[in-house]
């Protein structure tokens, strides 16, 4: 699944649109649209983004046998 996947997913479960996201990150949908399409989303950005929505971004590795890291 991509970011901009979760995103949206994201974005339907917390029940706001991606414009309402961009003001309450303090930048324009236009912006926002364009780091999500180029998928240039910083970490700090995902970060942002999560706690916007009422979350947490967890950025780790699964590999196939359970094993997170």
């Amino acid at each position: 699944m991509t970011i901009e996947q979760k995103i949206k997913m994201a974005l339907a479960y917390s029940g706001i649109s991606q414009a309402e996201l961009a003001r309450r990150i303090g930048t324009t949908p236009s912006n926002l649209n364009q780091k999500i399409k180029r998928n240039t989303l910083t970490m700090e950005d995902l970060e942002k983004i999560a706690q916007a929505m009422g979350g947490q971004w967890k950025a780790e590795f699964a590999f196939p046998d359970g094993e997170v890291i």
